[in-house]
Parts: C-alpha cells; structure tokens; sequence
C-alpha cells in the first residue's frame, strides 16, 4: 500500500522549511527509501514513511514511534537510527509520533516488541541514509566513496581535508537512488548500541520540564471527573445534579460512555472550571443505577466455580506422545492445584486524556498511551471521521504495564468534548484507576505428573481454569477452542518431556479483563515451574539438576540461561541454617529469563535475602535500560505475589487506593543481581515483561526449600508462612 502524504499534512509533521532529505520505510516490502521535499511547492509526496527528517536550514529529527513509559524508547528505537548515521543522540532532535500513517501501523509499545521487531528494520533506514549522504559528497568532491567516512553529523574526506554537513548534503542525497540492500555497521564500531548510553529523558523527568498526559492544559478546557457504576454490569437509570451545580466552578453535568473491550458502560460527568471543582460536584451527585443482579457476584463463590470446573476435561492445547497411556502405567504419579488472583496495573500516573471535538469534526488529543495508531483508527469508525482528521499527541506515560493498550478513558473525554464543545480533560482518581479495572484474570491450574521407575519426568499434564482477556474484548470469541492468550507458554517449554496433554477449561465473566505485564505467563509460570519443584522433589533431586536432566538431549537457551543462573548464584554453595535457594525459568512468546531466589527464615515468616536474574537477549541496545527493567519486573512479581490482589464482593472492587492495594516499598525490595546473555546476532528478544514470571515459583521453591511449606495459592502473606 502506497500512501500520499500532502504538503500541508507534512508541515504539521515536521515544520520543515526549505528543502530537506526524508528517510523511511516503504510500507510494501519495508526497504528503505529517502525523497527530497521542496516546501516552495505544492507537489504531493508519494510513499514517504519519514523517520528522519534533515533540514538544511535546521536540524536532525527522528522520530521514535513506540511511546514512552519509563521503559526508554525514547533512547533506544531513536538510537537504532542515529548508529547507522554516526550521531549521537545530542545531535539529534527526538520526536513522539502519534499514529501517522505514514509511520507505520506498529506505533505502539506493549509484548516487549519494541526493539526486538525493529531493531533491523529502523538501523536500514539510518544506514540507507548514511550511504546516500556519502554519495552526495563523493560526488561532489570527485573522490570514491569508500574513501568517505561519517561522524558526528558530517560526512568526511580525510584524504582531501574536506567535510559537508548532513544538512549541507541534504538536497543533493535526496535527489540520489536509495539503497536497496544498505550495508549495516558491524558492531564492533557501534558507539551508542550495546553500551551504557545516558537517556536524553531522564534530565526532563528529574527536573520537572517532561510532559505527562495528566499535565497538558490548553486554553478553553474544562475539567471532568466521571461517576461510574461501583457495581460491574450496572446500568444508569437516573441522576440529580442540583447539588452539583451548586459547588462553585461546576459548568456541566453530562453522560458518556466506557468502551472497554466489548463493554460499554455509562457514567455521569462532571465538568467543571478546574479539577477540584469536578471531583466535589462529583461527590455531590444522587445516581440512581440498576445493578441487574451483578450485585450478588462474590469472588470468592466465583473461585469455587472454578474449583468445580477445573473437573472438566476442557479443550486440548497441546499434546505430545501419549499422556493418557504414560501416566496411567507410571509407578509414581503427584497431582497439585494452583491457584493466582486478580491484579490491578495500578500505574503511578493516573488515566487521564485531554480531547478537543472542533467544529470541523476534528479530533484532537492530548494523552498517555501505548497505543496512538489504534487510536486514530479504531476512533475514526466509531465516531465516523476520517483518521487523517483525528490528531494524537503523545505524552510521556507514568507507566502502562498493559492498562495504556486500552483507550476507554480516551473514548470518554473525546464524547465529553463533542458534547461539552469545549476541550475536555478528564482524569480519572486512584480510586477510579483500582476499581473500575480491567483486571489480569485469576488464573487456576491443575496438575498431573509422573515419574518412570529411574525417577525421570515421562508425563506431564497442565490444565489452565479461568475467564479470557479474548472473551473480555472479543465478542466473537470461541469458547469451544482453546485460548492461546490464557495457556500461553505452558507448551512451548524447552524441557524434554516425552508425554504432555495440556488443556483448557473457559469460564465465563463480566468483569473488564486485560493484559498485565507479561500477561498470563505472571500466573502461569508461578503454578507451571512450582509443580516441576515437586515433581523434583518427588524424584529426590536437586531442583536445578532436575531441570537441566530434562535438557541434555540437545543445547537450548533455556540449558544456557539455567547454566548461568547456577553458576552466579553458587547454586551448590550450602547455604546457612534456616536458609533456602529456588529456581524457576520461563520463555514465552516475549522472552527469557530466570531467577534463583535465596531467602531465610524470620520469624513464622521469611525474608527475601537476594535475587539474581538472567535474561537472555542475544542483542541488546543499552544495558542500563535492561538490568532496569528487570528489576522493575521482579518488584512486580513480589508486589503481585505477597500483596492483597484484586477482590470483588457484592460486585464491587473492595480495594481502592494503595493503603489496601500496595505495592512493594523500597525497604522491602531485596538485593537484585541482573545477569544479561547477549553475544550479538540476529536472535533479538524482549526485556520489559521477561524478567517477570519467573520470580514468584523462585521464590516459593525456595521457601519450600527453608520451610518444608508449598505454597500453591497467591498471594500469601511473607509473615506468616
């Protein structure tokens, strides 16, 4: 698909002047392509993607095009370029895209993808441009070009004693043929990928000057805080505002409407002169809802359900050799329930979306998001404008975790506004943000294992109980197959287990679900590597030895990975009295990683006394970023694993805020090592979400290990084991 990128669009893009060198990505067959743009016209630009923007009368622009949550994109996808062209980031100026078209549809940042689907693609687009800029000066001085080096900006003829700027060069590159095949730098010569660069966002974030979505004001707006149901299902029957009206400030009471997933719920909104103002008329609202039955939905009674279905056979996912008949002959069989809770994302920065609804049916918005190209498109069929007319301004993200991939509080300050006919800011409370939702789904497992009469795994059964995210966003969805997204990476283990039959078994919910950070594998990694620890023990093995007997057949990244963990954590080091050591490992769609937790006894609970990570990247762009993220990822998993979950009685969320939803505080967190596998190569894997599943099965095998206790539910309370 060609796409057509007119001059008035372009000059909303990139405030060019004069003329100027625009590198892409041809949207047919991803090769990279540069155009000369002569703004003294009015020619249409056919088939321009630009990611780098050379003004001759200016700067260097790229554009990073996956958001930014304070994983650093905002440094490492402009890096991919800036290698290719020898410049360093200070030379450069770095721009958030907003779902142009012309950037591609992958603007967006979730699944860990971001480097480990564009790492070679976006490094052609820089190195495409750094050969035709070399041209453009060997040309013009009559030298060869492999005579021609690049750096700082500048393309250089030492020879000669002769330098042309990248801007100089511009006009003249632009008119030359771009490079089907461009020669990449070997890695030996890179100087920002694979080293500890500084993030040119951090100065912004420690000085206060970076931009969050819940900071952007424009002139006009009003803001909104919104009553919804507290009852999941609820509908609105009637509200009085007379109340509301009174509180000083208040300009409107209207309604929208929460499109999350295939849901759509109605909420009251307050508008108001400023927030404060919003969140008191708010409080002084008399709504009248219909709960329709959704009032007597109980957690726990809905746990029970799952306890009872998880005695149906369900779907296959997967199967391998004979299950059935290998575990029925086995001399020693062990079966075990797991069981994991619901989750809240809970970012620091609130959801919050400033939308302004013109005249001229055009859209135009401010917000933190992960997804901005779902946003201009999905926005324009449902409220039948043109995504070209729908404008999305990116802002730093207080953290995501997977909440930011749904744009419900988008759709509610893009209706206000059409309605109010003024920009509308509307911020949800943390209230809002704990119990509104969506959740990560609980998620049940049962298991069966056996042993051969050498003690050597022969069977292996993981079945998975629990509603879908699908389900929750899809209204097509199903039910009769299996759903990948909920069994993910229970089959795609390395270990080498001759008979497996994995299931599924679907329940249904009303509750809004949606990814979490690292999505089902946080709940099935902690049942799927906890239940090989028993099998371990069953068999009277070393744990870390059980695992790597079930991967002596062949060399594996997993082998690998569990090689190091045992060698950085002195696995075979005794450990004190009162002391254990556990191990899990997890690969899945986004990754691998690993983690030996070691923790001691305290009392009628334990410590955390340190954790090492392995992940293995094979590339990497900047390990600072990397052992930052997984560190973040395990506070997580502990956060997730000892602290109170998501509970919904009487069909409402009790927890509301972070005094009974915490996360873990820093004088909780424990010692973290990170350990980073990357020899370079082609093999490129994520880093946000891998470093996540394998902590808390780590972490209750070594519990086992200090206590002789297994624990097979989360969360638990690290104080009384």
């Amino acid at each position: 698909m060609r796409t057509t990128l007119s001059r008035r669009r372009f000059l909303r893009l990139s405030s060019f002047t004069g003329a100027g060198l625009i590198i892409g990505l041809n949207g047919v067959d991803g090769k990279a392509f540069g155009q000369l743009v002569n703004l003294s016209n009015d020619a249409e630009l056919v088939g321009v993607t630009p990611f780098v923007l050379i003004d001759p009368k200016g700067g260097i622009t790229i554009y990073n095009t996956k958001p930014e949550l304070g994983q650093g994109t905002f440094q490492s996808i402009p890096s991919l370029i800036a290698e290719e062209l020898d410049l360093t980031l200070d030379l450069v100026t770095i721009r958030q895209s907003g779902g142009q078209i012309e950037l591609g549809a992958d603007q967006f940042s979730g699944g860990s993808a971001s480097i480990r689907t564009s790492y070679t693609k976006y490094r052609k687009v820089g190195a495409a441009a750094r050969e035709m800029l070399v041209t453009a000066a060997s040309q013009a001085w009559g030298v060869p070009a492999q005579e021609c080096i690049t750096e700082n900006g500048k393309v250089l003829h030492k020879a000669s004693n002769r330098s042309a700027t990248y801007q100089e060069l511009a006009a003249t590159a632009a008119k030359l043929e771009v490079p089907k095949e461009p020669k990449l730098k070997d890695p030996s010569k890179f100087i920002l990928l694979g080293k500890r660069v500084k993030r040119p966002d951090i100065p912004l974030k420690s000085n206060g000057t970076a931009v969050f979505g819940i900071d952007v004001e424009v002139p006009g707006m009003l803001y909104a805080s919104i009553e919804r149901c507290p009852v999941f299902g609820g509908k609105l029957i009637s509200f009085d505002d007379s109340a509301t009206k009174k509180v000083k400030g208040v300009q409107q009471v209207i309604t929208c409407e929460r499109l999350i997933g295939k849901y759509r719920f109605e909420g009251v909104a307050v508008l108001a002169d400023n927030y404060w103002a919003a969140v008191q008329g708010r409080k002084a609202l008399k709504v009248k809802w219909d709960y329709q039955g959704y009032d007597k939905f109980s957690l726990t009674a809905y746990e029970q359900q799952l306890r009872e279905l998880a005695k149906s056979e369900g779907v296959v996912d997967h199967t391998k050799g004979d299950f059935d008949k290998a575990y029925a002959a086995a001399p020693t069989k062990l079966e075990a329930f797991y069981e994991t809770p619901m989750v809240s994302h809970s970012p620091m920065e609130p959801m919050n979306c400033l939308a302004h609804w013109k005249e001229n049916n055009q859209i135009e918005i401010w917000t933190s998001t992960q997804v901005p190209f779902s946003i201009k498109n999905s926005f324009s069929k449902e409220y039948k404008v043109k995504p070209e007319d729908i404008t999305v301004h990116v802002q730093f993200n207080g953290g995501g975790f997977g909440r930011r991939l749904y744009p419900d509080y988008v759709h509610e300050a893009v209706q206000l506004s059409k309605k109010a006919g003024k920009p509308v800011k509307a911020i949800w409370t943390r209230e809002d943000d704990t119990q509104q939702g969506p959740f990560r789904p609980m998620t049940f497992s049962a298991f069966k294992g056996a042993l051969d009469a050498n003690k050597k795994p022969v069977a292996f059964q993981h079945k998975v109980i629990s509603p879908s995210i699908g389900a929750a966003t899809n209204p097509n969805y199903d039910k009769t197959k299996t759903d990948g997204g909920m069994t993910e990476g229970i089959s795609e283990q390395a270990y080498e287990i001759p008979n497996m039959k994995n299931l599924y078994v679907h329940a249904d919910m009303h509750v809004p679900l949606a990814a979490w950070r690292a999505v089902t594998s946080t709940t099935l990694a902690f049942s799927h590597e906890s239940f090989l620890d028993e099998m371990a023990v069953k068999a009277g093995a070393d744990p870390m030895a059980f695992r790597l007997s079930m991967l002596d057949s062949k060399h594996s990244d997993t082998k690998r990975l569990l090689e190091k963990l045992k060698e950085v954590s002195n696995w075979d080091k005794p450990l004190p009295a009162g002391w254990g050591r556990g191990v899990a490992q997890w690969e899945f769609f986004a990754g691998l990683a690993g983690n030996v937790v070691e923790v001691s006894k305290k009392g009628d609970g334990i410590k955390i006394e340190k954790v090492y990570a392995v992940i293995d990247l094979g590339t990497m762009v900047n390990p600072d970023m990397v052992e930052a993220q997984v560190e973040g990822a395990i506070v997580m998993a502990i956060t997730a694993a000892i602290k109170n979950g998501i509970r919904i009685e009487n069909g409402k969320t009790i927890q509301s805020n972070f005094h009974n939803n915490p996360i873990l505080k820093i004088t909780e967190t424990p010692p973290i090592e990170v350990f980073i596998l990357a020899e370079g190569g082609e093999k490129i894997k994520g880093v946000g979400e891998p470093g996540l599943p394998p902590l808390a099965p780590a972490l209750c095998n070594a519990i086992f290990a200090a206590t002789g206790k297994r624990i097979r539910r989360l969360p638990f309370d690290i104080n009384k084991i």
